[in-house]
């Protein structure tokens, strides 16, 4: 059973479960579930009046509205869909920062995991994209038990690699045919911030809905190193030698933390 993946924490499920997932704006779906639609139906949420026209359903009459205007009004509600659900994970060599077993990319693959099973137990539709360089795993949205299984097991085979690729990712993304009006979770990113917000705007634009995390290792936010030290890029293997008390001062611990560089003291 999903439940039982060694990604999934039975403890953390049982909190989470009785908190539904909601996309912020309106979702175009394929069957009712419990995101609002663009279009009109049937669910409890009023939404607004309008005129009769021949032909409408004379059960939707509002006869009170009648009585007192002596005029014909429909009551409209809300519709509400389904959520197709795409995780998207970046896994760059930067996402091996971290001690053994306790990763950034650890800790992304057990959200991933955790979201997209939350996703698929309302009925939601769930995908997945693994990307460094370029996407290695691309698995369409599906609502069956065993395609959830998929992405699990997708998710836990994913290893770092590479440098990171996941704007053009993330572009090609906004533009697939076949994914109009989708919510997205990014699970970190290291990227400039101007292509990266340009990103996000093109993904905004398509109507879809965008969640993002971003995974900081203590060491990180801290930036508790006292003597020269050499920083080396995990994700291309070039280092650099300076004095951390000298860049500290002038750049924001959270800047030095999004490149997920590993750091060592030299001897």
């Amino acid at each position: 059973m999903a439940e039982e993946h060694q990604l999934l924490d039975a403890k953390v499920l049982a909190r989470l479960m009785h908190l539904p997932l909601l996309a912020r704006q309106a979702m175009e779906g394929s069957v009712s579930g419990q995101h609002k639609s663009p279009h009109r139906g049937s669910s409890v949420e009023f939404a607004e009046y309008r005129n009769y026209v021949p032909g409408d359903d004379i059960r939707r009459l509002d006869w009170r509205v009648f009585a007192r205007t002596d005029r014909f009004f429909l009551k409209e509600f809300e519709a509400e869909t389904n959520l197709r659900c795409y995780l998207v994970l970046d896994c760059s060599g930067s996402m091996k920062y971290g001690k053994a077993g306790a990763t950034k990319l650890d800790y992304a693959k057990r959200m991933a995991a955790t979201l997209g099973y939350l996703a698929a137990r309302q009925g939601d539709a769930v995908g997945l994209f693994c990307t460094a360089e370029k996407t290695f795993f691309e698995i369409p949205a599906k609502r069956n038990p065993a395609h959830l299984k998929l992405i699990l097991d997708t998710l836990q085979k994913s290893a770092p690699r590479g440098e990171t690729g996941l704007l053009p990712a993330l572009h090609d993304l906004a533009e697939k045919g076949q994914t109009p009006r989708a919510g997205r979770g990014v699970f970190d990113f290291f990227c400039d911030l101007a292509p990266l917000l340009d990103c996000f705007q093109h993904l905004r634009f398509q109507k879809h809905d965008l969640a993002l995390f971003q995974l900081l290792d203590r060491t990180e936010l801290d930036f508790k190193f006292d003597r020269p030290t050499r920083f080396v890029d995990l994700e291309s293997a070039l280092s650099v030698v300076t004095e951390p008390a000298a860049i500290r001062g002038r750049v924001p611990a959270a800047n030095l933390a999004v490149s997920g560089r590993a750091a060592r003291g030299l001897p």
